[in-house]
């Protein structure tokens, strides 16, 4: 069912104050996805490598091996997840505060709120 004009205006108008909001989370929505090919390459190594000791401690019984095997494949496999995440998702502690412009008093669920208190209905 397609959206009336005044279901159109008001998306419109989320879509501004979420822009408005939080600019970063904007552009890591609707931005290209980037996928480093270095760590994915070395998450598969490390995948690889550690299924390969993990056999090796397996067939030597050796349980340090086998315990060593599985860390280094799953290193691998946490490196790979986030060589698919957001380049934005993770933010160190120390870029967190930079570059942001000072947040009115009101959160964006309080604007939001105002604004669908304060809309027309006029058709």
């Amino acid at each position: 069912m397609p959206l009336s004009e005044h279901e159109k205006r008001l998306l419109a108008q989320m879509e501004e104050a979420l822009a408005a909001d939080d600019p970063r989370l904007v552009s890591a929505l609707t931005g290209p996805a980037k996928v480093s090919r270095n760590r994915v390459f070395l998450a598969i190594a490390l995948l690889l490598g550690g299924i390969a000791t993990l056999f090796a401690g397996l067939i030597a019984q050796i349980t340090a091996i086998g315990l060593l095997g599985f860390l280094v494949a799953l290193t691998g496999v946490v490196l790979m997840l986030r060589a698919f995440t957001a380049p934005g998702a993770l933010i160190s502690a120390t870029q967190k505060g930079k570059g942001r412009a000072p947040r009115s008093q009101k959160g964006f669920g309080d604007r939001l709120q105002d604004r669908w208190d304060q809309r027309n209905f006029d058709q």
